[in-house]
């Protein structure tokens, strides 16, 4: 009797510590509670190698990362990342991240020129744990993409670049959405780049409401092509607004850091901007 009564005492302490510890989190990362991730995207980073960016990530006060293609591994590893290496490689990448404690939740802006590429891509994607890509892709892809979204239970999201890229209008987003015809197949809003493009940022966020699977968030100086990356919540894209929008529609999923500015030296420009953010979800 007395065994059970020691039993029971200690497995009421662990439930104890264990909402102890998601408490902690919450507080230190609020947006989790929500069902968001807040990763950098590591062109962010991007004069510096991927490991670089990882721990440049991590003094920013984040654990997430989107990668990008093309970026030098660094860390002791040749090569970079891209979805042709090799399983080795692949198997090294994510031991290197697991032991700095840091998740390679997204992938992108890739795009696949071949059916068999894009089986790549996704196979990649796999491997590595990556829950969403994001991409633009060229439209005879989508019925493709659909299917292997469905098949490997990724998301992918499109993303827009300013005008004149191809999927500057949520419009076109939106209608190239709806020829893959999968629930994993959504837009990967870029907010700073709508405000390039001379469009209110709020507003294309409502329209994709229901096929929304990833943001690259941003806040810029002015309303024009030349807008800089400023700390979130001190330009222009209305940062509040967008936060209010993204719980209104119950928003589930991975927002990537994307600054572009001050290249060499913007971790602490990343640090304010996640403060601010995260300062904004616990008003």
């Amino acid at each position: 009797m007395k065994m059970k009564k020691q039993l029971k005492l200690m497995t009421l302490m662990g439930f104890v510590v264990l909402a102890a510890s998601i408490t902690v989190s919450y507080a230190q990362q609020p947006e989790k509670k929500l069902g968001w991730s807040l990763s950098t995207q590591t062109y962010t980073f991007n004069r510096f190698s991927f490991f670089e960016a990882v721990d440049k990530t991590l003094e920013a006060g984040l654990n997430s990362v989107e990668a990008y293609p093309g970026q030098k591994l660094g860390g002791g590893m040749e090569g970079e990342m891209d979805y042709n290496m090799d399983a080795a490689q692949r198997k090294a990448i994510l031991r290197a991240l697991k032991k700095k404690k840091v998740k390679l939740c997204a992938f992108g802006v890739v795009n696949g020129n071949t059916e068999e590429e894009w089986k790549q891509i996704f196979e990649f994607a796999k491997a590595m744990g990556i829950k969403v890509i994001n991409s633009e892709p060229d439209e005879k892809f989508m019925p493709l993409i659909g299917q292997l979204a469905n098949q490997y239970k990724i998301k992918l999201g499109i993303h827009n670049h300013p005008q004149p890229s191809h999927y500057w209008d949520p419009k076109v987003v939106l209608a190239a959405v709806a020829k893959a015809n999968s629930p994993y197949v959504g837009g990967c809003a870029d907010v700073g780049h709508w405000v390039r493009s001379g469009l209110d940022p709020l507003e294309c966020l409502k329209q994709y409401e229901g096929h929304l699977v990833s943001l690259h968030f941003k806040d810029l100086s002015e309303k024009s092509s030349e807008g800089h990356d400023v700390h979130w919540g001190t330009g222009v894209c209305d940062v509040e607004g967008l936060i209010a929008e993204l719980k209104r529609q119950g928003f589930k999923g991975n927002l990537s850091a994307e600054y572009e500015h001050n290249w060499e030296n913007n971790v602490g420009d990343v640090a304010e901007s996640v403060k601010n953010f995260r300062a904004i979800l616990t008003q």
